[in-house]
């Protein structure tokens, strides 16, 4: 499996990675969750799926797709998916090269996936996202980026080593730059969190 490093750091962190983000979940996420399946319906792809934070917030129509490439974070993401009485077909599975196939999808979503993604993996994973949806679909990204205000560009160089040390993440990564080299769509970027978060709204051609 490619990631190897991602997959080890998420394999130790998972059996606190809820309590770790509970500060940022029920504070900041839980409210811009909703935004990524904004008018989505039918076969969808949530890429990166951890712990299943997404999973309250699936369309009640759609028929949903969870692929880590972390064991331990599935495990988690399935105990949520039996608590909200969710059908959810979860699957280990490295975004980089997805085993499923080609036209799958109405759409994908990824939350704060990109930004834990080393840059040079992050073409082949949007690569494989283009192959498994249907032109015309659908792909809804929530990432973070590095903030252009002074202080909070303050707080997010203090912040930076602890998420590198313990989420592989960092705010520099250039994900709406590989989209536009591989040709993607934007359809919409917007921040939703200060100069924080944006989501990103791509049309699949």
């Amino acid at each position: 499996m490619a990631n190897l490093g991602l997959r080890e750091r998420y394999q130790r962190i998972a059996p606190f990675y809820d309590l770790l983000d509970f500060p940022f979940e029920h504070g900041r996420y839980r409210h811009i969750r909703p935004l990524l399946f904004t008018g989505l319906s039918g076969r969808i792809l949530d890429a990166g799926v951890g712990t299943g934070c997404n999973i309250p917030f699936y369309p009640a129509d759609a028929r949903v797709t969870g692929v880590d490439l972390s064991p331990a974070m599935l495990a988690r993401a399935r105990k949520r998916a039996d608590a909200c009485g969710r059908a959810v077909d979860l699957q280990l599975m490295d975004v980089t090269r997805l085993d499923l196939p080609d036209d799958m999808f109405d759409a994908a979503v990824a939350s704060f996936l990109f930004c834990v993604l080393p840059d040079e993996s992050q073409t082949d994973a949007l690569r494989e996202l283009r192959r498994v949806i249907k032109p015309g679909g659908t792909l809804h990204l929530l990432e973070y980026v590095r903030p252009t205000g002074a202080l909070r560009g303050f707080i997010a160089r203090l912040w930076e080593p602890w998420m590198a040390f313990a989420y592989g993440a960092g705010f520099d990564r250039r994900t709406q730059v590989h989209l536009r080299d591989l040709g993607f769509e934007i359809v919409e970027s917007r921040f939703v969190v200060d100069d924080l978060i944006q989501m990103i709204e791509v049309r699949i051609d």
